[in-house]
């Protein structure tokens, strides 16, 4: 009879130790009053402290375009590091975390400098034809190819850094999502435009983690295009999440490679796979400003 009495207040007992020990839920970004307020999007001339929607010559007569930020400290004639973002995949997701796709709807190179000492970029990722932009992955849902994505790319960092005085030596290559996978994807795809980047910004996922529905998503490839980054740094940033695709799945992964020396490795202290939470104050944010402060001074 004791016995009885004794084994439901027991499971009572365990029940509440359990709910004590239970890693609490990270913050919501809303939760957090953002510091930072991405500018609105204009046409016309890039002045500084504006963001422009820009059609790159020679993408006239197609819908293609990009965006593009000159801080607020721009002066003509003197030079700046770039910070060179791509988006996420187009997607309604839970805590009404919500990607465009587009350039415009990045928020990434903002945050990470303020608005000041860097021009930001936002380029497209292009459809199999390169005449309009593709908001999920690489293309059409059809033979994928990045190959007119990687042309924009490689005709745009030129252009731009001619135009406004970027610092080709100084190009950070960022992005959330498919933008961070897109890192080495896309940044480390070839010979040719993995010269471009300085360092690396990854929020988000990270390439060879897990196969994605495009070719070349397996870790053979990933391993491959790794290779072409050299000793040059990537700082790797996650949501905090309980899905397997995480910071420490990353970790593990990289581990593995002969880079692993390379990283920082970072969470962003809050639940949204959403990139508005580097427009607000947390330590995350902070240790990558000392990080690009340090990588491009070096």
């Amino acid at each position: 009879m004791i016995l009885k009495c004794i084994k439901p207040l027991l499971s009572l007992l365990i029940f509440f130790i359990s709910l004590n020990l239970a890693k609490p839920e990270a913050p919501d970004i809303r939760d957090i009053k953002p510091d930072l307020i991405v500018p609105k999007l204009e046409t016309g001339p890039a002045k500084a402290g504006k963001r422009i929607k820009q059609i790159l010559p020679g993408y006239e007569h197609t819908a293609v375009y990009h965006v593009v930020y000159l801080p607020n400290d721009w002066q003509q004639g003197k030079s700046y590091p770039i910070l060179v973002e791509y988006a996420g995949n187009q997607y309604i997701g839970s805590y009404n975390d919500i990607s465009t796709g587009r350039p415009e709807g990045s928020n990434m190179g903002y945050g990470i400098s303020a608005g000041q000492g860097f021009i930001w970029v936002c380029l497209p990722y292009l459809n199999n034809i390169g005449n309009d932009i593709s908001l999920t992955w690489w293309g059409n849902r059809k033979n994928r190819t990045s190959k007119p994505t990687i042309d924009y790319c490689l005709k745009a960092i030129p252009w731009i850094c001619k135009k406004y005085g970027g610092d080709p030596k100084q190009v950070i290559l960022c992005g959330f999502s498919r933008g961070s996978i897109a890192c080495n994807y896309l940044g480390l795809q070839n010979d040719q435009i993995s010269k471009l980047w300085r360092a690396f910004i990854a929020y988000s996922h990270y390439d060879g983690v897990a196969p994605w529905p495009y070719a070349d998503s397996e870790r053979e490839a990933a391993r491959e295009r790794l290779q072409r980054l050299g000793n040059r740094p990537q700082f790797i940033c996650h949501e905090v999440t309980e899905s397997k695709l995480n910071l420490a799945a990353t970790k593990e992964w990289l581990k593995s490679t002969s880079k692993a020396n390379q990283f920082t490795f970072a969470e962003t202290g809050f639940r949204n796979h959403n990139d508005a939470w580097l427009l607000r104050p947390s330590t995350t944010r902070k240790k990558m400003r000392q990080w690009l402060k340090s990588t491009i001074h070096d």
